[in-house]
């Protein structure tokens, strides 16, 4: 992924000042490359204090100032310019948050670290992967060729209580045994897999039968989402 959208929740930031083009539009859309960003946190870790703005140098940055322990009466900052690409507005929805699917199942998915190494073992015998869920908690990976059929089953993993959320609509009236599936490029959920460097405290997919696979990774107060469409 050569870039990727931010858009920084004012929660996490004890002070903040933010100005959009307009008080209902007061918000800026960023593309920043994942590793730059990261390249520069990293120096942060340790740090008394962050600051980020948005700054303009010799192209659009995000400068961020980490002040660092220092044994000394003197600060010690180091300062990073973070290049980015500042979105249009006439394209913001095109970077719009996808609302919730109207989902078949939901289910609690595996250990992170186990699925990622039942998919990898399985792209060497195909490039596309069967996952299918039911509301008993119960979800199989597999993969069918000419050649050879492999399935790995999860049981006991649970299911989401959505409560009366519209788009369990779906799901309120499903036989619990019943599976819904999706046949996915497994690349694509391999690279998924692959790029998580955060444990979740929950980890969730949703599966809309032949269409459209929904993950959800909650971690503190941050959702990662991402969305798999099925193939034929």
């Amino acid at each position: 992924m050569s870039g990727s959208l931010g858009r920084f929740d004012v929660n996490f930031f004890d002070e903040y000042q933010i100005e959009g083009v307009s008080p209902d539009a007061n918000e800026i859309c960023l593309e920043v490359a994942p590793e730059n960003l990261s390249r520069a946190l990293k120096t942060a870790q340790n740090a008394k204090s962050v600051k980020i703005k948005l700054t303009k140098k010799h192209c659009p940055c995000l400068t961020l100032a980490a002040e660092l322990p220092s044994l000394s009466s003197v600060s010690r900052v180091v300062t990073h310019d973070i290049p980015v690409d500042v979105i249009p507005r006439r394209l913001w929805h095109d970077y719009k948050e996808p609302s919730m699917p109207d989902f078949d199942v939901s289910i609690y998915l595996p250990p992170l670290k186990t699925m990622k190494n039942v998919v990898d073992r399985m792209k060497n015998l195909s490039n596309f992967l069967v996952i299918e869920a039911n509301l008993s908690g119960e979800m199989n990976l597999k993969i069918e060729t000419d050649l050879v059929s492999v399935t790995t089953h999860f049981k006991d993993l649970g299911n989401p209580p959505w409560g009366d959320d519209a788009s369990q609509s779906r799901s309120q009236s499903r036989d619990p045994a019943a599976m819904a599936h999706a046949r996915l490029d497994i690349k694509k959920l391999l690279q998924f897999l692959m790029g998580q460097q955060v444990n979740p405290s929950k980890a969730m997919c949703n599966i809309v039968h032949k269409r459209i696979v929904h993950l959800i990774f909650l971690h503190e107060d941050v959702s990662l989402q991402y969305f798999i469409p099925a193939v034929a």
